[in-house]
């Protein structure tokens, strides 16, 4: 039952950040979006340790990684675009 309560949550915020997406309320790179997938796929992954689906937990993995990946290039896109002290001075 508990599996099934959270597997439902992560269910829920992965089609709600993709549906925001269509409806462009948020931004597909930005850290709303991929926070809200990572949080979702953990709970999927979460649920699917309970209730074991291969195919399900492998894709889940997938989206964990992705979710990774776009976190890191909206951090490394963010410290990139910080002056530096010697920009700043300018």
């Amino acid at each position: 039952m508990i599996a099934d309560i959270i597997g439902m949550l992560g269910t829920i915020m992965v089609v709600a950040a993709f549906f925001m997406i269509q409806m462009d309320k948020l931004d597909p790179k930005g850290l709303q979006y991929n926070i809200i997938n990572l949080i979702g796929a953990i709970l999927l992954l979460i649920s699917l340790c309970i209730n074991f689906n291969l195919a399900s937990f492998v894709i889940e993995i997938f989206w964990i990684a992705a979710s990774i990946v776009g976190l890191w290039n909206y951090f490394s896109k963010s410290r990139n675009k910080e002056p530096t002290q010697a920009q700043a001075k300018l």
